[in-house]
């Protein structure tokens, strides 16, 4: 929170970073869409996608004659292979397994090969194709995402060959005029539409090479039916069609071994195609443009294969982590449960009935700040109440003086913010049990009862309550409720039972002031102050402990702009909590276990793997468009599933009702995603050095969700009582002094139990400066009381900084 003047001063929360995230975003879209482009889904080419069209326009020269068709030049040509002559072609790679072995076997015969590849492949394998040509064999075009020619546009025909030569002239530094249009087999099984393919083709200068000879490895039906198959009758000659991809072509291989001898004994030569046919050597020198453009691409698609393995890596490791400690947080929260259970069954040592100090520091709450006294008061163990009015403008004080409660303290200070507020309340703190709470809380009566008592242990130095959501009437705070029972609280069990609690939420915890006196109070140093004091007491030896039971109710942001500030603020100061206590990760004895413990737990999980884990939603998309949509639905719904049990579990241990749990769905489409954003642009802020200030988040004062019980005594009458309150007060000087109102009639409230008051001697209102706690001063100091004067900068009134 903070004042317009503090808030110029230190500058207010940046907007998020759009343009960056947004270049970030469109970088790996375009990587992904990339390695997406060059994995198509390949059929193999006897599933022709396009219904048989008539055959009347194709001539009768081309349907009964060679299986090359040459329509360059605007005629077109039929060309065969001499008897005894064969061309062995291989379709739908190169593939890092079975290529390598074809050539094998190739070389061990001494006979070439045509291979006529899919870009998409050659670029992810360009040493694949500088091998095939190596070794004396021909390369040839397959189009680069193996669609059906006779179904695309011309456009995307020109784009499906020239992206291939580019690839080819990228890695070999050749290009090829040869081209088997997927889908095809012989030239007797051409119809219009195909023939219009070919006439394309050769406008463009390439010659189509179908087929003689299908060996029909594709179907697996063993070594002996390929070879048969591969055949030829009578001797005569041709190409015979083969797959070194797409599959297992262990069978091909295997038949290549016997085909190739048996050929050869039958007195057949075996050659590339453009050779067996009489033509030029497919492979012609590629320019330089060519060149340059095809290596620019080759590279381009190995850094996004070697991006996009590495993503997958990256979260398959983020799965196994979240659901081992999903699996791990849920038992052990489930053995916290039992162990709260017995402790409160057979409370280990005698109840705590020493009262409490509770602190609220306040600026401008006046939504809420009558239903947070109230509630307080109505305490059924002893309090003493502070509150610490940090320069409020909006008479929050006065509310407070109105109202009128006994054993309410009400202390005024120039605005310095949350931390200074926090400390003042300390010192004024008669007692050495001491609970925070923000001023838009409900306590429930036995809140602060439940707090105090795990300080019958002298090594307990905090206890952290269970926060819970008041206002849930939107989607907003509906989905931030989930948060609270499934993140915040379920982890904090798991903290309770390992001994490594890092956060004592700003809205319900309780400290032993001689603890926070030894780390040096509440510090400003990060803006998530209740990490920071946390992680101080921690590393400092203290035991920090969760007590389930001592419920406050806090009102949740409502719109997404006021959770996107609140979440900025909160992870924005938890890496500065980190950053600031790294050092105790090297300490030894029990300060180093619980920084090794939480700090690591803290910065793993809250901080390294929520940067990741967009990749779930980005991997989502990609398999949804690239991959199988089946298997990427049934991966998505699995991890749901799990998330879903663990809320079943969570809402069972918090009893809370099941039926909110039908959001946690729609929770992964929208608030993830802003929670990822938040991350990222606090992480941005951090590394830049970008200093935030506090934000004020609006208050309606809705607490809709509490118990009735406690609702109806915390919330009735909250309208400030319109009367002088009867009470020693200190003028104010920074505000001009109003009218007094007319005091309405009220009925009285019952009395309370009794609880502590100040002193008589001490004012009930008073105006203090800055102060710092010193180890040395006892829980018992008083405050002078100090003439309020105005602090000033540099000649003018000091700006203002909020407490929150």
């Amino acid at each position: 929170m903070s004042s317009p003047e503090r808030t110029s001063r230190r500058g207010r929360v940046p907007k998020p970073k759009w343009i960056l995230l947004t270049v970030a975003v469109a970088m790996v879209a375009s990587i992904l869409a990339l390695n997406g482009w060059v994995n198509p889904k390949v059929g193999t080419d006897a599933d022709r996608q396009a219904p048989r069209a008539a055959v009347d326009k194709v001539p009768a020269s081309v349907l009964d004659g060679g299986s090359v068709v040459d329509a360059t030049h605007g005629q077109v040509h039929s060309i065969g292979y001499p008897a005894k002559t064969v061309a062995l072609t291989f379709d739908d790679g190169p593939d890092p397994e079975w290529t390598p072995q074809i050539l094998d076997v190739l070389e061990r015969n001494q006979v070439p090969g045509t291979f006529f590849v899919l870009g998409s492949l050659g670029a992810q394998h360009p040493d694949l194709l500088r091998d095939i040509v190596d070794e004396g064999s021909e390369i040839g075009i397959h189009t680069f995402t193996h669609p059906d020619l006779t179904t695309v546009s011309q456009d995307r025909l020109k784009r499906e060959i020239d992206q291939t030569q580019l690839v080819i002239a990228g890695a070999t530094g050749q290009v090829s005029y040869l081209v088997r249009p997927p889908y095809s087999s012989e030239t007797l099984a051409l119809d219009n539409n195909q023939f219009q393919v070919v006439r394309e083709l050769g406008d463009r200068g390439l010659v189509a090479a179908f087929t003689d000879i299908d060996t029909f490895d594709w179907e697996r039906k063993g070594v002996d039916s390929i070879v048969a198959a591969g055949t030829p009758e009578n001797g005569a000659g041709g190409a015979i069609l083969m797959h070194d991809a797409g599959g297992d072509r262990s069978e091909t291989v295997a038949a290549l071994e016997r085909l190739i001898p048996e050929l050869k004994a039958q007195g057949y030569t075996f050659t590339t195609v453009s050779k067996g046919v009489g033509l030029p050597p497919a492979d012609q020198a590629a320019s330089t443009s060519d060149r340059n453009l095809g290596w620019g691409l080759v590279t381009s698609v190995s850094v996004a294969t070697w991006f996009v393995r590495m993503f997958e890596i990256a979260l398959l490791v983020l799965g196994l982590l979240v659901i081992a400690r999903l699996a791990l947080i849920l038992v052990v929260a489930i053995v916290h449960k039992r162990r709260a259970r017995r402790t409160a069954a057979s409370p280990p040592t005698a109840p705590v009935t020493e009262p409490v100090s509770v602190i609220i520091p306040a600026y401008n709450e006046k939504e809420c700040i009558a239903a947070t006294l109230r509630s307080v008061a109505a305490s059924d163990h002893p309090v003493e109440i502070i509150v610490v009015d940090d320069g409020s403008t909006d008479g929050t004080a006065d509310i407070v003086e109105a109202l009128a409660i006994p054993g309410v303290r009400l202390l005024r200070q120039a605005n310095a913010g949350k931390p200074a507020a926090l400390n003042n309340g300390v010192r004024a703190a008669s007692y050495d049990i001491v609970i925070m709470l923000d001023g838009d809380t409900i306590f429930e009566p036995d809140t602060a009862g439940l707090l105090a008592q795990p300080f019958a242990d002298p090594k307990v130095g905090a206890v952290a309550g269970n926060a819970k959501v008041a206002n849930r009437t939107s989607l907003v705070t509906r989905w931030q409720h989930i948060e609270y029972v499934i993140g915040f609280n379920l982890d904090r069990r798991m903290q309770d039972v390992f001994g490594c609690i890092t956060t004592v939420p700003g809205a319900v915890g309780a400290f032993r002031r001689t603890a926070l006196l030894a780390v040096g109070s509440v510090s400003d140093d990060t803006l998530a102050e209740d990490t920071d004091l946390t992680m101080a007491l921690g590393i400092n030896g203290w035991r920090v402990v969760y007590e389930e039971r001592a419920r406050a109710w806090t009102e949740a942001p409502s719109t997404f702009g006021q959770l996107w500030r609140q979440r900025y603020r909160w992870s924005y100061g938890t890496i500065q909590s980190l950053w600031k206590h790294r050092s105790a990760l090297r300490t030894r004895g029990a300060a180093g276990r619980y920084a090794r413990r939480g700090l690591i737990n803290l910065g793993v999980f809250q901080v390294v793997l929520p940067l990741i884990a967009p990749l779930i939603d980005i991997l989502l998309i990609y398999g949804l468009i690239f991959d199988d949509t089946v298997r990427t639905l049934a991966l998505w719904g699995s991890v749901l599933a799990i998330q879903t049990i663990a809320g079943i579990v969570a809402f069972r241990l918090e009893r809370e009702k099941m039926r909110t749990l039908w959001l946690l769905p729609l929770q992964q489409f929208v608030y993830r995603q802003l929670m990822y954003a938040v991350l990222i642009q606090s992480v941005s802020a951090a590394l830049t050095g970008i200093r935030l200030g506090w934000q004020k988040l609006r208050r309606i004062g809705r607490f809709e969700n509490v118990p009735v019980q406690n609702r109806e005594g915390a919330v009735s009458r909250v309208m400030v009582p319109q009367r002088q309150a009867m009470i020693p007060s200190v003028p104010d000087p920074r505000r001009p002094a109003r009218p007094a109102p007319v005091p309405p009639q009220r009925r009285p409230a019952p009395r309370p139990r009794p609880r502590p008051r100040p002193s008589a001697d001490e004012p009930v209102t008073s105006v203090i400066p800055t102060m710092r706690l010193s180890p040395a001063e006892s829980p018992t100091t008083k405050l002078p009381v100090v003439r309020p004067r105005p602090a000033r900068v540099g000649g003018h009134p000091a700006k203002q900084r909020p407490p929150e």
